[in-house]
Parts: structure tokens; C-alpha cells; sequence
């Protein structure tokens, strides 16, 4: 069989300087390895202390989530039973008013949550089709074409990689069930600083792993380990290895990100985590399934930060042809917001352009000679950059 497509990560034209511009940069650990001619196995608790250690690579950085197993020999995992499955629907939203709204996500979600089992580690996804379409992160399933998905209940099933997405971190798994219960996607819902986060997964390989928190930021720009600049919701809620791929929900129960990586200098969780935003995610998955490339949003511009200490992407040429161009964007300008996203400076810039499906309509917010006015730019993409 032949391995699933794949879009490799794309530099960022038109936002040139940003990529140079550091301050949040993150590490993704590696995966849990599985031993060799054998069933994947799950690692007993008592190694997960092994599993904390050996992914080191003792840089400051953003851990990806897979999970290391250990080298001594493990039990096999109990086999698949077959099950008759009946349709399912969509789980309803949730609307919390007792003392323990964690515990009411957890029930309502945790059956759309499975762990991904591949020769090279463990994983998580969301299940956000009752036809069997799972999302998880690219990195979970990178370099393989077939994975090992094991439900909530316990029983497993292969599952099929349909197409990854390396700019994005996203990739879609497709198993043949029916009956599968379909999370929430929380799509063009708002976001709030300090609202409840819930992240579901499967830290260490163990499963069904519920933490909560808070959304620390949003709109949050980092540099993933291929210098790729992204535009992330940030939380405390707990992101280990293992974590990847697997859910970030909301007080109603809705999927509002999908867990991605963790900012450490020590290896484990200092609750810094980072989950791709699911508008994004869902973007890439339409396209994944329907077999289209995901070609990366386009502005036009270069820049850097302004010196004189203003937040914003100071503008220092504007590519001709371009949407920045078709919008009158000139060099000089102070770029501050797009949309009613503020800008602090020119690698936010580019991790909210590259957030932005192509051929979306957007507000620029300029500082100009010290005026603020708005444009409208219609954004290309970066297959008819020059």
C-alpha cells in the first residue's frame, strides 16, 4: 500500500522575516515505541517514569505528543471483540449546571477520543464522523499508511491514514465502522481567555485520560520544530506525550482544538500546552478528504518589528499582485490587528495569515503617517507566490 499523501511544511512567503523571530518555539518528543513482530502494547504505570526520560532531546523546546514505550517486555494488549454497532449520533452539547462540569464532558466525550497505536508509538484522535473519519496530528501517524485504533471501550479496529498536512500538524484516519459517536466541533465559536479547557487523550498510553484547565491565550504564535510559524490556543490543562491529537474542549462539550504540543525545559508538562485551533483543523481535514492539497494562505508582505517598541508587523515591501497589494497595503505601514485579531508583531502576523483558509476576506487594520485605517484583502495563496 502506498503511504497516505502527505503536504509537506511550506516557508512562510511573503512574511520572510518572521520565521526568524523566536519566542516561543516548540518541541515535539517522540513517539512510543512498540516492540518489534508483536501486538502494540500498552506501558504499565510503573514506567512511565522511563518514558519521561528517554524522549529527552535536552533542548528547551515543544514536545510533540507521542509516547516512548519501555524496552522490557509488556503484556499484549486483550484482543478486539467484535462488536454489532448501532447508529449513534452526534454528541449533544452540554449544558452544565451541576458542581461537576468536567465530569459531564468526560462522560459526553470520552467515547469519541480513541487511542492510535502505530509501529513507531502511541497516540490519540477525535472521532468527528459517524462514518469513521478520525482527526488527530500528523505527527502521530507520520511515515505510515495504517494504524491500530483503539476505542474507548476497549476493542480495536485498523484504520486507514487518508492524508497528513506537516504545516498544519493534522492528519485524518478513516476506520470502517458504523455507529461511532462523533464529537462536537466547535466551529466560528469564540474563545475567551481564563474559559474552562478539558483535554482528553492518551498521555503515556493511558487511555482515556481526562485534565482540565484553562485557556491561557489565544491567537498565540510559536515556531514548531520545522521552523514553521502557527497560530495556537494555549492551556494549562495537562498535555503530555501521548496527548497528541487528542481533544480540547470546551464548558458545552464542543472539540475547540486539537491537542498538538507542550512548551518544557524539562521534558514533561510545565502547563504549557498547545492545541491547533479546530476551525483550522476541520479546514485541513475537508481538504484531506477530499483529496485536494492544502495550500497555505498568502498576504504579500515582508516585514520585521518596529523599533520604536509599537506592537505590530512594520511592513518593508509589498510583493506586486499580490492581496496585499490589490489592497493597498504600502511599505511603512504598522499592520496591528486582522479581523479583531490583535498583532503584536510580525511572526503573529504570519501565524494568523497561515491560519486563514486561502480566498478568505479579512479586515487589515493599519497605523498610517500615525492614522489608523482598514483595508480589505482577499487572501491568495502560496502556490501563485512568486
Amino acid at each position: 500500500m502506498s503511504q497516505a499523501p502527505e503536504t509537506p511544511a511550506t516557508p512562510d512567503p511573503g512574511e520572510r522575516d518572521a520565521a526568524e523571530m523566536t519566542p516561543h518555539r516548540l518541541w515535539m518528543p517522540e513517539p512510543v515505541d512498540e516492540p518489534p513482530g508483536g501486538p502494540p502494547r500498552r506501558p504499565w504505570v510503573r514506567a512511565v517514569a522511563l518514558a519521561l526520560i528517554i524522549p529527552l532531546l535536552l533542548v528547551t523546546g515543544i514536545l510533540v505528543g507521542r509516547v516512548t514505550a519501555p524496552e522490557d517486555p509488556e503484556p499484549s494488549a486483550p484482543a478486539a471483540q467484535e462488536q454489532e454497532n448501532e447508529a449513534a449520533p452526534d454528541v449533544p452539547p452540554i449544558t452544565s449546571s451541576g458542581a461537576e462540569p468536567v465530569a459531564e464532558i468526560a462522560a459526553a466525550l470520552l467515547p469519541s477520543v480513541v487511542q492510535l497505536e502505530t509501529r513507531s508509538g502511541l497516540g490519540s484522535g477525535v472521532i468527528y464522523d459517524t462514518d469513521g473519519l478520525i482527526l488527530t496530528a500528523a505527527h502521530v501517524v507520520q511515515g505510515v499508511d495504517t494504524v491500530t485504533v483503539r476505542m474507548s471501550d476497549g476493542s480495536s479496529t485498523d484504520g486507514e491514514v487518508v492524508g497528513t498536512d506537516t504545516n498544519s500538524d493534522i492528519a485524518v484516519v478513516r476506520v470502517e465502522e458504523s455507529g461511532l459517536q462523533a464529537a462536537d466541533l466547535a466551529d466560528e465559536v469564540d474563545l475567551e481567555v481564563g474559559q474552562l479547557a478539558v483535554a482528553i487523550g492518551s498521555p503515556f498510553g493511558l487511555d482515556s485520560t481526562v485534565t482540565s484547565g484553562v485557556i491561557s491565550a489565544i491567537n498565540r504564535s510559536v515556531i514548531r520544530p520545522d521552523g514553521t510559524v502557527a497560530s495556537m490556543i494555549q492551556t494549562d490543562a495537562s498535555i503530555n506525550p501521548g496527548n497528541s491529537g487528542g481533544a480540547l474542549v470546551d464548558r458545552a462539550g464542543r472539540v475547540i482544538g486539537i491537542n498538538d504540543a507542550i512548551r518544557t525545559e524539562s521534558g514533561g508538562n510545565q502547563g504549557v500546552g498547545f492545541a491547533v485551533p479546530i476551525d483550522q483543523a476541520a479546514w485541513v481535514a475537508e481538504k484531506l478528504v477530499a483529496g485536494e492539497p492544502v495550500i497555505p494562505a498568502f498576504l504579500g508582505v515582508s516585514g520585521t518589528n518596529d523599533n520604536s517598541g509599537n506592537a505590530g508587523a512594520l511592513i518593508t515591501s509589498v510583493e506586486p499582485g499580490t492581496a496585499a497589494d490589490d489592497a493597498g497595503i504600502q511599505q511603512g505601514d504598522l499592520i496591528t490587528k486582522i479581523d479583531d485579531t490583535t498583532i503584536e508583531d510580525m511572526q503573529g502576523l504570519a501565524a494568523q495569515i497561515r491560519a486563514t483558509p486561502p480566498g478568505t476576506e479579512v479586515t487589515v487594520t493599519i497605523i498610517r503617517d500615525g492614522e489608523e485605517i482598514t483595508v480589505t484583502a482577499t487572501l491568495g495563496d502560496t502556490s501563485t507566490s512568486s
